[in-house]
């Protein structure tokens, strides 16, 4: 229970506070914006996965691990997701911009989580 709370937080963090105007509305179009957004993700779900995986020996290589899984992940989804949020806000269809914002984030948690219940079991030295 505890590392599904961090893991909320982090995301919450990594996606929402440290996405900038400039990331938010160009994301959609533009790959350089994209990137920049997903790096930034990354690198702070990075940062606050040494939380979640304290106690590993190979800390390093498993913060990595999931990390860069979870940025990859992420990079994919928002290239769709953005896309669609884009033309529904354009077209000022509020609900179903909503809707899709929901979607998306549920297949980031649905990412995370499925993830860190792997990367747990896997056999790191701990």
């Amino acid at each position: 229970m505890g590392a599904a709370l961090v893991l909320v937080f982090i995301h919450f963090v990594a996606d929402f506070l440290c996405q900038t105007d400039k990331m938010a509305l160009n994301k959609s179009k533009s790959l350089y914006w994209l990137s920049m957004h997903v790096l930034t993700y990354t690198a702070v779900l990075w940062g606050g996965s040494i939380f979640l995986f304290y106690g590993y020996s190979d800390l390093f290589a498993v913060v990595s691990a999931y990390a860069g899984v979870n940025g990859g992940l992420h990079f994919i989804t928002d290239f769709f997701t953005s896309k669609l949020t884009s033309k529904l806000w354009q077209r000022e269809s509020k609900h179903w911009f909503f809707v899709a914002i929901g979607f998306d984030q549920a297949i980031h948690y649905s990412c995370l989580f499925l993830s860190y219940g792997y990367l747990i079991k896997f056999p790191f030295d701990r």
